[in-house]
């Protein structure tokens, strides 16, 4: 029973990968949590306000797997819209 316990508690702690240390634009280990977080800001504020590409790619919609389902809801759809003029 005791073996149980032990490996039930090795099994549940909380296991973390070790932090990577964060680099400047330069290559420099920034080791001051402030400064970590000021290159992180930076980093994401590049990131998310990049221009939006000249040539977006072609994505087209991808048709269901099962279009029975499709084909049963579109039934349905047409049936709710025919009984909505009825009314």
């Amino acid at each position: 029973m005791r073996q149980l316990y032990d490996m039930t508690k090795k099994l549940s702690e909380n296991h973390r990968k070790p932090e990577r240390p964060v680099k400047s634009k330069e290559g420099e280990v920034i080791t001051n949590i402030e400064e970590q977080w000021n290159r992180w800001v930076e980093h994401f504020k590049e990131l998310l306000n990049q221009p939006a590409p000249l040539n977006p790619p072609n994505i087209e919609a991808a048709w269901p797997s099962n279009k029975s389902r499709v084909a049963n809801q579109q039934d349905q759809t047409t049936f709710q819209q025919r009984h909505q003029k009825q009314t």
